[in-house]
């Protein structure tokens, strides 16, 4: 293994996927815990949550950081719609929410089976409009990030809702801690990070990969990739099948085979991270108490 810069190369492929004289740039410092990164082209603006302040921050590069909104009810996970609309995870309301272009705020989901939701923690939209999301019970389990409560769902799942039906299915109940989750660029295949270990070293560590079948079903599960430091938490794919993953000491890349072929060093835990810019190559990472970027070659794959 050579070591450049921030960088570990962990497999020649990945000298291929990142700048090596790209430096890791703190955007912001100031938050409890930072999560949810999610890039809005169109507004050229990130937009994160911080869980503990009860707040989401936008940063612009001609403005900085501003709130976007506070109170957040505890708001985790982002991602957006294929109109554009933010899509939220919320522990506080142990909801999924839109904001509607007006600033509205729609309730997506917020039970299932007549019983709360344990607190969404993270979420995707497929291109046929469709809601996936992850459910454990981060969000309930004391005060800090969230309303402490006993959970009412026996398991934690990983959810599809239909928006246009409100049609809300579980479709994998077997899950510790469900977490960050993304789909391939040919959507064939969900990753779902497990991060069980955050709370007891004893248990999962590791992304899941899933068959998607027939658009709404998941099949043939296989554990794609362990994570050898820290968690995987928020993860995402770049254009070319790669899966990029939170982890304790940084960002680390696996190919679409679940090899690690390459780490980008954070100074503090990364809880998740996205692609952003004009060109989506720049890598925006949630860590801890500070939003950095980083220029890479790599294409993420997510729209819009």
């Amino acid at each position: 293994m050579a070591e450049t810069s921030i960088y570990e190369i962990h497999d020649p492929r990945f000298r291929q996927l990142i700048v090596t004289s790209a430096g890791l740039e703190e955007l912001y410092s100031g938050c409890r815990w930072a999560e949810g990164p999610v890039w809005f082209n169109d507004g050229n603006q990130l937009l994160w949550s911080d869980i503990p302040n009860q707040r989401m921050l936008r940063w612009t590069p001609e403005g900085g950081v501003s709130v976007f909104r506070q109170p957040s009810n505890f708001t985790n996970g982002h991602t957006r719609d294929r109109q554009g609309r933010l899509i939220s995870c919320e522990h506080g309301g142990r909801r999924v929410t839109r904001t509607e272009i007006d600033g509205s705020i729609t309730v997506l989901a917020d039970r299932f089976e007549g019983a709360p939701l344990n607190s969404p923690n993270d979420v995707v939209v497929k291109s046929d409009g469709t809601i996936w999301f992850t459910d454990p019970t981060y969000g309930i389990m004391s005060n800090y990030e969230g309303y402490q409560a006993e959970p009412e769902q026996a398991t934690r799942n990983v959810y599809r809702l239909d928006p246009a039906t409100g049609e809300l299915s579980a479709l994998v109940k077997d899950f510790t801690q469900p977490n960050g989750l993304a789909f391939s660029p040919d959507e064939k295949i969900l990753y779902v990070a497990d991060s069980a270990a955050s709370h007891d070293h004893s248990l999962p560590r590791h992304i899941r990969a899933f068959d998607v079948v027939d658009g709404s079903k998941l099949a043939n599960s296989r554990v794609f990739c362990h994570i050898d430091n820290g968690i995987p938490d928020g993860i995402r794919t770049d254009v070319n099948g790669n899966l990029w993953s939170s982890a304790g000491d940084g960002v680390h890349c696996f190919d679409p085979t679940g090899k690690l072929i390459g780490k980008i060093r954070v100074p503090q835990t990364v809880a998740n991270l996205t692609f952003g810019g004009p060109r989506r190559n720049r890598l925006f990472i949630a860590a801890t108490r500070s939003i950095y970027s980083v220029y890479v070659t790599a294409t993420g794959a997510q729209t819009p």
